[in-house]
């Protein structure tokens, strides 16, 4: 980031803390990419919908997670961006067999307190990285399990600071997919569980999601997980491609396994995993995925969609 564009004055008064020209990419899972102009970390969720009130409807705000799936571009992200902290970061077990889960809270924390209580229904979250906003946001799935098939409500705040609860369905949840109305941040949700059984079962049913997840995909790298979603039934169909492709293996079949352009790469133990093999700009990270994008739909006429969400400014 170069100059800070936007004046406290303007910005409405906090209890939390408010940081100009703030690092982005150098703490997302990436570690690529610009900065924040300001970043805000309200203290608590009264305090963000004051701020979300009484900030002034012209500047953008950005919400970001824990940055795990997230290219952050060089350019950096004018206006303010909100990270939630640990304030936003609680998991409770009620009574009930219900979870109810801060935003901010990492998915595999949910499923690691889920279990330890002798709940089945959430252990795929142990092979989904990132917080929960982020999943509810993108439906997160892995390993027979999604968001929606567990999601009882989530709580979002809109751009005027006021609260709402959507179900699953209100959210029209599909394959890597929810539609939240522009402006809205998820402050929490509560999932439903579909069991009990003795918590050292659930662990071990975790541990080998784990341990598979070890041995196919370059978790120790810089990466930000699945690169690319998996295509439609009806977009395979439309390309003669055969039913239940994956986008690794399209990746694959174009030769980009392995693929690099600067610092970024195509991995070569998951080919739909992008990884920073050290210096990696945004742009790198980027233009690799676009050029692969590129290679499939020459090669058969089917357009990747990204899994990786990327924000911000363009150097």
């Amino acid at each position: 980031m170069q100059n800070v564009k936007i004046q406290p004055s303007i910005l409405p008064a906090v209890r939390g803390r408010y940081t100009a020209d703030a690092l982005l990419g150098a703490v997302g899972w990436f570690r690529a990419g610009g900065g924040a102009e300001v970043l805000f970390k309200p203290a608590d969720l009264e305090d963000l919908q004051n701020f979300l009130n009484l900030c002034p409807k012209d500047i953008p705000v950005t919400i970001l997670g824990v940055l795990s799936n997230t290219i952050i571009r060089d350019g950096g992200v004018g206006g303010v961006t909100i990270r939630l902290g640990r304030e936003f970061a609680s998991v409770e077990i009620q009574d009930d067999g219900l979870v109810k889960v801060g935003a901010a809270a990492l998915d595999v924390n949910a499923a690691e307190a889920a279990a330890q209580a002798g709940l089945i229904g959430l252990e795929f979250l142990c092979g989904v990285p990132g917080s929960i906003g982020g999943a509810i946001a993108m439906n997160a799935g892995a390993y027979g399990g999604e968001i929606r098939d567990v999601l009882v409500s989530a709580e979002f705040v809109d751009r005027d600071g006021v609260l709402h609860s959507l179900t699953s369905t209100d959210l029209n949840m599909a394959y890597r997919h929810s539609e939240i109305p522009d402006g809205w941040i998820a402050t929490g949700a509560t999932f439903k569980t579909s069991g009990r059984n003795a918590p050292e079962n659930i662990i071990a049913h975790m541990t080998s999601i784990r341990e598979k997840r070890a041995s196919t995909q370059p978790i120790r790298s810089q990466t930000g997980g699945s690169t690319f979603a998996n295509p439609k039934p009806e977009e395979l169909a439309v390309c003669g491609l055969p039913e239940g492709t994956k986008s690794w293996q399209l990746v694959d079949k174009v030769g980009a396994r392995g693929l690099k352009i600067g610092g970024a790469q195509m991995s070569e133990l998951h080919a739909n995993f992008m990884i920073n093999t050290g210096g990696a700009t945004g742009a790198d990270l980027e233009n690799l995925g676009e050029e692969v994008r590129r290679r499939v739909l020459n090669s058969f006429g089917l357009t990747l969609h990204w899994e990786i969400k990327r924000i911000g400014n363009k150097v």
